[in-house]
């Protein structure tokens, strides 16, 4: 097996969550009282740059994949850290960075580094992941710059996210708090796909 293939195994699983399967999801267009609701929440939201999120996440470029890894993902500001944990050989692996780079650590021939989170794992992992973006959607917001299109369930709660290509489906809602926090995000960009059912959030 090919150092390659072995980081892929570990960290690149196929999509298919079988707990997190897709359901039909409610579309629809925003109304005043929806997009007033979306409104408040990104309002409230909006400085949120510190928090700790665990659960599940899987990654798919079409081609390869074994089941989802666990995973906790740190923001601090600026800073970030994702630890992911294999859940056949439990080797971790650590990906952080912030403004001036990110580091990868874990991979076969020691830590790498690149500019940003994005580029470096397209080359050590061969991912394609939207990291800047997922930042703004595992909150439900929004990401700055490109123009997005939105969906709404009967919960008035957003049902289908599309931005910069991605279609982003928000499956279930922590609706004990204020305000909601999504806990299954499903992104697709064909061939890709990064899924992520959240067990626990910690936002301050």
């Amino acid at each position: 097996m090919t150092s390659r293939f072995r980081v892929i195994a570990a960290l690149a699983p196929l999509l298919l969550l079988t707990a997190c399967a897709p359901k039909q999801l409610v579309r629809n267009q925003g109304d005043a009282a929806s997009l007033s609701q979306q409104a408040a929440r990104e309002q409230q939201l909006a400085n949120a740059d510190h928090w700790v999120l665990q659960g599940r996440l899987a990654v798919s470029d079409g081609k390869e994949g074994v089941p989802g890894s666990d995973f906790t993902w740190t923001q601090n500001g600026a800073s970030y850290e994702l630890i992911f944990r294999a859940p056949v050989s439990g080797k971790s692996y650590r990906l952080s960075g912030g403004p001036d780079g990110a580091e990868l650590d874990g991979v076969d021939g020691g830590p790498q580094r690149g500019a940003d989170a994005e580029a470096l794992m397209r080359r050590a992992l061969h991912w394609e992941v939207p990291l800047d973006e997922l930042r703004a959607w595992v909150l439900g917001l929004r990401a700055h710059g490109a123009q997005a299109d939105l969906s709404f369930g009967d919960d008035r709660l957003p049902s289908v996210l599309q931005q910069d290509g991605w279609t982003v489906s928000y499956l279930a809602w922590d609706t004990t708090r204020q305000p909601p926090l999504p806990l299954k995000v499903f992104a697709e960009k064909p061939p890709y796909k990064v899924r992520l059912a959240i067990q626990s959030w910690s936002l301050q």
